[in-house]
């Protein structure tokens, strides 16, 4: 029972967090121990901090999301849009790290 459970929780977090944010900017704030991930839009901060621990292994301290809107994109004659998405910039604890690709 209790690794079904695991199980299911792993598969929530891996709903709510949809991939890393990997920039030249984020690259540098994760030298100040913060982290940025694209999430899904109706994930809440609690949600988010609870499915980065279980997944990285890490305590985080601080969760800050940011709601980027949705764009007008024009394609010939045709307006369409560019879906909006949502990122959470997060802060662990000091001495630990998020390493997203697999480094020795």
């Amino acid at each position: 029972m209790v690794e079904d459970k695991k199980v299911e929780n792993s598969n929530i977090a891996s709903k709510i967090l949809i991939e890393p944010w990997i920039t030249e900017a984020a690259t540098m704030a994760g030298e100040q121990n913060k982290y940025i991930f694209k999430v899904a839009k109706k994930a809440t901060k609690i949600q988010i901090k609870k499915s980065i621990e279980e997944l990285y292994k890490v305590k985080v301290i601080t969760v800050r999301t940011i709601n980027i809107p949705s764009k007008k994109r024009l394609r010939g004659r045709v307006l369409g849009t560019k879906s909006g998405y949502r990122k959470a910039i997060v802060k662990v604890k000091k001495g630990e790290s998020i390493d997203f690709f697999g480094g020795k």
